[in-house]
């Protein structure tokens, strides 16, 4: 019976030979990921009420991100919550103020093709681009894996998405998802696991691959996945994951797997994208936005200033300096990336161009700590998000594209195609 990659990770996962979509599994989690916003300040008080213990430490991650710059007495008690529970839980696997939780866990080497993950963030899809399954869940589903190590999973459908050819210069990752978002809408993913697939997908380094799964959260989909290959075999390689540990060959979709619905796209017909004010589902081609005036620019956010995206904008922002009455924040997604960033040069490229640099955590993103945005500002971000109010005041206005075309914008001082500067 041929399955999907989403299949074979479920039946794993429950036991099982082989899974149909719609059926009702119990899965063993391999690895349960959660941060210091929605993890131990929820869950410690209910642990305690019920006497309860974690079912296995080592397969716990937390990762205070959210709240730091602990800056004020409620940040402060909320850092002070996680960092109590990692010690009195035996965390191991405890990162505080490493970076963004999910680009922390799989530069931990944490992640692997064939694992089944549950984390406690949306954006958790993330870890679909290593070939493993991992969705996010609320707090009250986390606490009932954090005790038990299972959970309940009605096994999905699944939806491919195929794009043939290469990817343009300039057109990225980040371009791919707000296409996709905006043809199809923040439900078009129905909830299923969606595979990404196709010569273009291939070619894409790593951390590309990482912000196709991570936004699958914007698609509606409960995955993303991408299938392994030796491009995640080098990655897991250089961030210590023994290569007996890296099983390619099983995490592959079978031939003639039955699927949902599969759509397909030229690659090379993709133009850079950009998102309106309010949703990321209010996307088009960037010469609809072209021109409109700009005075603040981010880079930042786990889909948007990791290495690569700081690369992207340095390409751009290199030798130039942001436009007049324009401020360019950049928050790099990891410690690790920002001093990678450091030492070859990327990072200094940004400020020289006028960037200010910001913490290594979710800060604007989601509207913590002191740099949020005004009623009269007109941003561009390379965030996954851009509803009213969640970057900071309900007035400003957010519009978001890759980290090259945040960088053009910046430069420009309006929106602008970013090929122009490549």
């Amino acid at each position: 019976m041929p399955q999907t990659l989403a299949q074979k990770l479920v039946a794993r996962a429950a036991g099982r030979s082989h899974v149909t979509p719609g059926e009702i599994v119990t899965c063993r989690v391999d690895l349960a990921l959660m941060h210091d916003s929605g993890g131990p300040r929820r869950l410690a008080p209910w642990l305690a009420e019920l006497g309860a213990k974690i079912w296995d430490p080592s397969k716990v991650v937390l990762v205070v991100d959210h709240y730091l710059p602990a800056n004020d007495d409620d940040s402060r008690r909320i850092v002070r919550i996680a960092r109590d529970f990692a010690r009195e839980h035996a965390i191991g696997r405890f990162y505080d103020g490493e970076g963004i939780c999910h680009v922390v866990l799989p530069e931990r080497g944490h992640l692997k093709p064939g694992l089944f993950v549950v984390g406690g963030d949306s954006h958790s899809p993330t870890g679909g681009a290593f070939g493993a399954y991992m969705f996010g869940v609320g707090a009250t589903e986390m606490l009932g894996v954090v005790t038990t190590g299972e959970i309940w999973l009605k096994v999905p459908e699944t939806i491919r998405f195929v794009f043939d050819g290469a990817l343009a210069r300039g057109v990225t990752a980040k371009d791919v998802m707000l296409f996709l978002i905006g043809r199809f809408g923040m439900g078009g993913g129905q909830y299923a696991a969606v595979e990404y697939a196709g010569s273009a997908i291939r070619a894409l380094p790593m951390q590309e691959r990482m912000t196709l799964a991570n936004m699958t959260a914007e698609l509606g989909g409960q995955t993303g996945l991408i299938a392994p290959d030796e491009v995640t075999r080098e990655y897991l390689l250089s961030v210590g994951v023994r290569d007996e540990d890296i099983d390619l060959a099983t995490w592959q979709s079978d031939a003639g797997a039955p699927v949902a619905a599969e759509h397909r796209f030229d690659a090379a017909a993709l133009a850079p994208q950009v998102a309106a004010p309010g949703s990321p589902a209010a996307s088009r081609a960037v010469d609809e936005f072209a021109g409109t005036p700009i005075n603040a620019a981010y880079v930042g956010a786990c889909t948007g200033a990791k290495l690569a995206d700081l690369r992207m904008a340095a390409q751009v922002l290199r030798g130039k300096r942001v436009a007049p009455g324009v401020k360019l924040w950049i928050a790099p997604a990891s410690l690790r990336d920002q001093n990678a960033a450091r030492a070859e040069g990327t990072l200094q490229a940004l400020l020289d161009a006028g960037g200010v640099l910001l913490p290594n955590a979710c800060g604007a993103c989601a509207g913590y700590g002191e740099f949020q945005f005004g009623d009269d500002d007109v941003v561009i971000s390379s965030t996954a998000r851009n509803f009213k109010g969640r970057m900071g005041s309900p007035l400003a206005q957010v519009y978001l594209g890759s980290p090259y075309t945040v960088a053009a914008s910046a430069v420009a001082g309006r929106i602008s195609d970013p090929r122009a500067f490549l």
